[in-house]
């Protein structure tokens, strides 16, 4: 089975300052629903890993989570694409909780419940505390110069990857989630 992780705000979805706190505020980036897609065509399957503190800080309710994922499933749907799992922190940064990225909580669910290797199961975000989390867990980490990250690649063009304060030995940087896309599904079938 091939499986990947992605992040969701600033890598399928426009992030904001203040939370995505309802289905109104939920925005696709462009090309990156499209990206998901052509991933599931090439056998991939896609998770998400996602911190969502403001259910602990009381910003919006599961009923709001629900329903922004439910529009996310809808419209990647209407493109032919599909994310098999989600797996959120709900926990605010002072609870020192051990899914909370840069924790490995997050990866480490997801390995165990498909039954796969961390080694052999990619991971891609725009924020270092993704990469920093699936690196932890053992995970092949690829940031995105998108959404948090977006202004490594308007400062200096595609940085090099020892460019990036914090950034895990080994992470490959891409574009967007398209690039990464593109790049992975031009991999040999034995490399993830």
């Amino acid at each position: 089975m091939k499986l990947l992780i992605l992040d969701r705000d600033g890598t399928l979805n426009r992030s904001r300052d203040d939370h995505v706190a309802s289905p109104d505020e939920w925005e696709a980036l462009p090309g990156a629903l499209e990206a998901v897609a052509r991933l599931n065509h090439g056998g991939w399957r896609v998770v998400l890993a996602t911190n969502q503190s403001g259910i602990g800080r009381g910003l919006f309710d599961m009923a709001s989570l629900n329903a922004i994922h439910a529009k996310m499933h809808r419209a990647l749907a209407a493109v032919g694409g599909r994310v098999e799992a989600i797996f959120f922190c709900p926990h605010a940064p002072e609870d020192a909780c051990h899914c909370r990225k840069p924790e490995p909580g997050l990866f480490e669910q997801v390995a165990e419940r498909f039954g796969i290797p961390p080694a052999e199961v990619p991971v891609a975000g725009n924020a270092l505390r993704h990469v920093q989390a699936g690196a932890a867990a053992g995970c092949p980490t690829h940031l995105l110069l998108t959404g948090k990250s977006g202004h490594l690649r308007r400062e200096v063009g595609v940085p090099d990857s020892a460019l990036v304060p914090g950034l895990p030995t080994g992470t490959l940087l891409h574009d967007d989630l398209g690039a990464f896309a593109d790049w992975l599904l031009a991999q040999p079938a034995a490399t993830s």
